[in-house]
């Protein structure tokens, strides 16, 4: 937060008490917008400008000059944990957009914890954020009214549930992927197919074993329960749902894992076990992380845009701290399925 909006926010009026809150509520706008117009920034409409300036001089507030060379620009990007490439790819198109429109972000993990939403929502309040991109998080609906109420713009990314009707979201086609990754594995000859899913609390994950379930039915094949492992995106559970399904005593002769770090695992899980990768198995992950290009072998995998929806967040999000509509409130990029070396025909197919 820039000096200049902090002293705008405090600053008494010349006459009664009034304060940006309540021009806000009068002008029909968000805090964020008023505090911009009190700052000279140049992202409001004309529009809303006048109609913001006109209730500041009717009110007389009084505005302090803005220290030289300070900026209020700023956005929060929240993730419920950090600990994944995953992550790092959807930071690179969020700061690539946020960086040419001159824009700060503050990066945070709020580890699925109250306590910690909490104090990351005294941090927003404190350093007055424009707006916040929360991804693959679901905030309490008590919190989200905080949100509501300080004005500040909410767009969400990967959406872990049913968010608010009135918070857009950015997200990939994970149905589609989730089909295009399991009918690949059946035009090779596979049947048995094992599934490595995702936590259900999450919605891509749901999409994902739907696209699944889809193209098996599509085949004519119904879904066999006992190959379908539970994953949490992670390698061990990629290591360990592989394991599972090899104990069988009929085990899958190809694995669509849910996430590209758990193809990692039950690649490594095989390797282990002295199977070979395609030959006594092929391995299907979701994501098309830089890393796998590089693995041994190279995994087939579905590519989700992820640079791409960090950057569609961002603009979404700036268009709302200008008080405008984004262009649809429930956007999914389209997927590919990206083929290597990780996948080849059953042998006698």
């Amino acid at each position: 937060m820039a000096a200049g909006e902090a002293d705008a926010e405090t600053a008494p009026p010349a006459r009664g008490k009034v304060t940006i809150t309540e021009i806000a509520r009068q002008a029909g706008v968000s805090v964020p917008t008023v505090s911009r117009v009190v700052n000279g920034r140049s992202d409001v409409s004309p529009s809303t400008r006048a109609r913001v300036e006109d209730l500041l001089q009717r009110h007389g507030y009084r505005r302090r000059p803005a220290a030289p060379g300070t900026r209020a620009a700023l956005l929060d990007l929240v993730f419920n944990d950090l600990d994944s490439p995953w992550a790092v790819e959807i930071i690179r198109g969020v700061e690539e957009v946020a960086h040419a429109a001159g824009v700060g972000t503050v990066v945070s993990a709020i580890h699925g914890r109250t306590g910690d939403a909490r104090e990351w929502l005294r941090n927003l309040r404190a350093r007055a954020s424009d707006g916040v991109i929360l991804v693959t998080s679901a905030l309490e609906p008590v919190l989200h009214e905080e949100l509501r109420i300080l004005g500040v713009p909410l767009v969400v990314v990967d959406p872990a549930g049913s968010p608010a009707l009135d918070v857009p979201t950015v997200g990939a086609a994970n149905w589609a992927g989730g089909m295009a990754a399991t009918e690949h594995l059946l035009s090779l000859g596979h049947r048995r197919i094992g599934l490595i899913s995702g936590p259900p609390r999450l919605l891509c994950s749901r999409a994902r074993f739907d696209g699944y379930r889809a193209a098996l039915e599509a085949a004519g094949l119904a879904v066999d329960d006992s190959l379908v492992v539970p994953g949490d995106f992670r390698p061990e559970s990629g290591f360990t749902g592989c394991n599972t399904l090899l104990d069988l005593s009929e085990p899958p002769t190809a694995v669509f894992a849910a996430s590209d770090q758990m193809a990692l695992g039950a690649i490594e899980a095989l390797r282990r076990r002295g199977f070979r990768v395609p030959e006594d198995m092929s391995v299907v992950g979701f994501d098309d992380l830089p890393e796998v290009r590089w693995s041994a072998p190279p995994l087939t995998t579905v590519r989700q845009p992820l640079a791409d929806m960090g950057k569609l967040a961002v603009r979404t999000v700036l268009r709302m701290t200008r008080d405008e509509q984004p262009d649809s409130p429930r956007v999914e990029l389209g997927t590919e399925l990206v083929v290597r070396a990780s996948t080849a025909p059953l042998t006698g197919a």
